[in-house]
């Protein structure tokens, strides 16, 4: 009879603010999101790497204002009149791709500044290096104020590996933690691969989350990929 195969934990990622980690590199974004109100022309820009915290914060943001949040790669399909009709949340414009995206997203602009209502949009990089191909579209969102979120320090870092395993229901001793602080890629999404790779590697082989599993895996791991 074939050994039963390990059962996955549940992942519970949190997105409320209470599940937020303030720490000096995205404080200054957050306060921004809090003043949302007060946004002049009443549009922010959210800049920072995979998995710095834009879609944790895009969620905050939603939760207080009431807006919808929408990929740009969905905008060409959408009723953009419907969706002008309150706050909105645009994630991952550098990445909308699509013309027709574009002009939704340009339409979309300009009904959100003619009704009054907030405008978040997101990205990895700055407005500048945003690949868009309509000039005013990118002339208009390059007014918009922009928060930036930096990379984590040492003692972020550690927080978010302590969630990221929290969030798969797993406990690991803090040595365990400080091991893969030192030796990772020193960034959110880094982070996201090697807790994920080591819950694989632990509930594969039954075995606890130690030391020694962690230099395993972070030895096979793809550099690019940790």
């Amino acid at each position: 009879m074939s050994d039963p195969l390990p059962l996955e934990h549940p992942r519970r990622p949190g997105l409320g603010r209470d599940d937020f980690m303030v720490a000096p590199g995205n404080a200054v974004a957050l306060a921004m999101l809090d003043g949302w109100r007060d946004w002049p022309r009443g549009k922010l820009v959210l800049t920072g790497p995979a998995g710095s915290g834009k879609t944790h914060l895009t969620h905050i943001w939603a939760a207080e204002s009431g807006a919808r949040i929408i990929p740009a790669t969905a905008l060409a399909g959408a009723d953009i009149p419907a969706l002008a009709t309150g706050p909105v949340a645009v994630e991952d414009v550098d990445g909308i791709a699509t013309r027709e995206g574009e002009e939704a997203l340009f339409h979309l602009h300009n009904l959100m500044q003619a009704e009054g209502h907030a405008l978040l949009l997101t990205g990895a990089l700055a407005v500048a290096a945003w690949p868009l191909r309509l000039p005013d579209l990118h002339s208009r969102l390059q007014q918009a104020q922009s928060a930036v979120l930096e990379a984590p320090d040492d003692a972020l870092l550690s927080t978010l590996l302590v969630k990221l395993f929290s969030d798969r229901q797993l406990q690991v001793p803090h040595q365990v933690v400080d091991y893969l602080t030192r030796r990772m890629d020193r960034s959110f999404e880094g982070a996201r691969r090697v807790v994920s790779a080591l819950d694989e590697a632990s509930l594969a082989q039954r075995r606890a989350i130690t030391v020694r599993l962690a230099g395993e895996v972070l030895d096979k791991l793809d550099p690019t990929e940790s």
